[in-house]
């Protein structure tokens, strides 16, 4: 009984997810549409914040309740899905065409965000290299400010307009259900994986990870189905950059964060992942099927690996 409950509740939580991501995305893309903010910037702010919410939950409240140690797993096994496996389903499901804003900063400044990272080799994040991540977020937000500024006339006139309070209403009612959601599935994922034996590492790295990634994977897919390119890479290379310099940086301030041995491979991989990104995307701008299935290949590999890794 107790599995056929967790596995209800599991449905549920998915549920609530593609409901939540479908209000979420035409909520976000209204208010871009009524303000005539780019579609990417909404992407890399707004809604990257908002789907990783979760990890941000889970790792600062892990990090004041004295268990930093789970902050870098839950942080780079997050950020490995959200490249290979929510990426990699957006372009099989349709070719995504990225800004040249993307390949020029957007995606260097993950790759630098993933290398400060190594930043733990000695074995602990500490409080001034927490400080150093928020100085590097706090100046890319700068960034993105006088981005927006330059590009506001540039913003997309494509998307259905709702009024400011429906946009408003859609964004918050979905974050909400996205976020809640996110949160019955982890929980009942993670029950039935340690009634089924699987060790904490794996179940860290996969099912928590993915289930804190649940957000932006229903948010990014929705917006691809819907035509919003750029609210679907922009969450994710958002996501990215706000789960390193902001979620790893706060938690380090907040206490010391242990970087265990074992995740410098973990690392390796979410750094690889966002080189491989850049790759593709650098000859003709757009992330097309082919790359979405290499993306899902290499996610079976590294998912393999950390199956047999003991």
């Amino acid at each position: 009984m107790e599995v056929l409950l967790q596995l209800l509740l599991l449905v549920i939580g998915f549920a609530m997810l593609v409901k939540g991501a479908d209000w979420f995305v035409d909520g976000a893309s209204g208010i871009a549409t009524k303000f005539k903010i780019p579609q990417l910037v909404i992407g890399l702010t707004i809604v990257a914040m908002g789907t990783s919410a979760p990890e941000a939950a889970v790792s600062i409240s892990a990090a004041l309740g004295g268990n930093a140690d789970i902050t870098v797993g839950n942080i780079v096994g997050s950020n490995i899905l959200n490249i290979l496996i929510i990426l990699g389903v957006s372009a099989v499901l349709t070719p995504l065409a990225i800004a040249k804003s993307t390949i020029r900063v957007d995606i260097p400044v993950v790759l630098l965000a993933s290398l400060l990272l190594l930043l733990g080799l000695d074995g602990v994040l500490t409080i001034l290299e927490g400080i150093l991540l928020l100085v590097v977020f706090l100046l890319y937000m700068a960034y993105l400010f006088i981005a927006t500024l330059k590009q506001k006339n540039e913003a997309s006139e494509d998307v259905k307009e709702l009024p400011v309070w429906k946009a408003l209403i859609f964004t918050v009612v979905g974050l909400g259900f996205i976020i809640w959601g996110s949160q019955v599935t982890v929980n009942a994922a993670t029950t039935l994986a340690t009634m089924w034996g699987m060790s904490p590492r794996f179940i860290g790295l996969t099912i928590v990870a993915l289930g804190t990634s649940l957000p932006e994977l229903f948010t990014s897919v929705m917006a691809a189905r819907k035509g919003n390119a750029d609210i679907a890479i922009g969450n994710i290379v958002g996501s990215n950059i706000f789960n390193i310099l902001f979620v790893v940086g706060l938690s380090a301030v907040i206490t010391p964060v242990p970087f265990q041995a074992n995740f410098i491979f973990d690392t390796i991989v979410a750094t690889g992942a966002v080189v491989l990104l850049w790759l593709c995307c650098l000859k003709d701008k757009k992330l097309h099927r082919w790359a979405g299935w290499l993306f899902l290949l290499c996610y079976a590999a590294y998912f393999t690996v950390i199956l047999l890794k003991p």
